[in-house]
């Protein structure tokens, strides 16, 4: 049976039939939010962007065009 080959692209999927639990979402992204919280209270401009931007990215991923693809088909 053949394997098949796994890009590093498929690591950034956040379109997986993993996520179909909106609470699983939800934790993600607010999990990133309270980060970037974290750190900008904690002095450090960079990583509170970088984790806000990440956040927004999964908000707009999960809630505004989710549509999971199931990869074993």
């Amino acid at each position: 049976m053949a394997k098949k080959r796994r890009s590093l692209l498929d690591v950034f999927n956040v379109q997986s039939a993993f996520f179909i639990p909106v609470w699983r979402r939800a934790l993600v992204v607010t999990a990133c939010v309270l980060w970037a919280i974290v750190e900008l209270a904690n002095g450090n401009p960079f990583w509170a962007v970088l984790f806000g931007a990440i956040a927004a990215y999964c908000a707009h991923q999960f809630f505004i065009v989710f549509d999971p693809v199931d990869k074993e088909d």
